[in-house]
């Protein structure tokens, strides 16, 4: 049998201080161990915070994940409560920690969650867009052919995106987002969130990009894009005229069904049923 010990993933500020939780700051002064992903920036979010760290301080980022997972969960069966915390929001999230929480679950070890401040939902919030549905896709590949195959693979989605982007890279994203979504593509380019300087750009992917070519970018990024327009459903009804217009070239009634019904992606079937009752 294993021991009263847990991982608990703690979000922490994506930039205000004050948007801290109560829970956060009683987890980081009694829990038996804190792993982050930069003990620099725990050091000042804990200075911010006016919190003493009491347990141990450890490194836990993608680099030694591999190696640092199994030593965390010898440290969890032992009975340690063990938090997790990243440089800004929700550990595991486009962020260390999958590899962790993954582990211990295959091991059977307890891991829940102190929940906080999300860019992802800030900035969906934010946007002006659609948030009924929507899904978030991270970082796009750096290499150009491998990020075009990401957006063509995204083309017909309709649900509205979330990305994440570095601030120089910012302006060859939304090209790319211009030339394989459309510039008439609404966007919002949020900018800071929470923080003094936050921004946010709204408007087409084509105004976001003369946006990102006239300014000089700065700070944390979250780009948010609206999903593809629902395509109008045609009726069969509404091939009849194609289908009669091939027959008047010569071309036979199954023939020239099977052709328009292929093209408009319809029924066959129904295509033929519909020029029938047509005449």
């Amino acid at each position: 049998m294993f021991g009263s010990g847990r991982i608990v993933l703690a979000a922490t500020p994506i930039g205000n201080y004050g948007d801290a939780s109560i829970r956060l700051t009683e987890l980081l002064g009694t829990a038996d161990i804190v792993a982050a992903e930069d003990t620099r920036r725990l050091h000042r979010l804990v200075q911010g915070l006016g919190v003493t760290v009491a347990g141990r301080i450890i490194s836990y980022h993608e680099h030694n994940e591999a190696t640092r997972t199994a030593e965390l969960l010898d440290q969890v069966r032992d009975g340690k409560t063990l938090v997790m915390v990243t440089d800004a929001g929700m550990p595991a999230v486009s962020d260390p920690g999958f590899r962790l929480v993954e582990a211990a679950v295959e091991a059977g070890l307890t891991v829940t969650t102190a929940p906080g401040p999300s860019a992802v939902l800030s900035a969906l919030a934010l946007s002006g867009l659609p948030t009924d549905r929507f899904c978030f896709e991270g970082f796009l590949p750096r290499k150009a052919g491998e990020r075009s195959s990401r957006l063509t693979e995204l083309g017909g989605e309709r649900r509205t995106m979330v990305f994440f982007e570095a601030p120089h890279r910012l302006e060859v994203m939304i090209r790319a987002l211009r030339e394989n979504f459309g510039p008439e593509r609404r966007g919002a380019v949020c900018r800071e969130l929470t923080k003094t300087y936050e921004e946010v750009i709204r408007g087409t992917l084509a105004e976001l990009l003369t946006w990102a070519e006239d300014n000089e970018i700065r700070g944390e990024i979250a780009v948010v894009v609206a999903g593809a327009a629902q395509r109008e459903v045609s009726k069969p009804e509404d091939h009849v005229a194609a289908v009669n217009s091939l027959m008047g070239q010569g071309i036979r009634l199954k023939d020239a069904v099977a052709a328009v019904a292929e093209d408009a992606r319809i029924s066959k079937r129904e295509l033929y049923s519909a020029v029938l009752a047509a005449r």
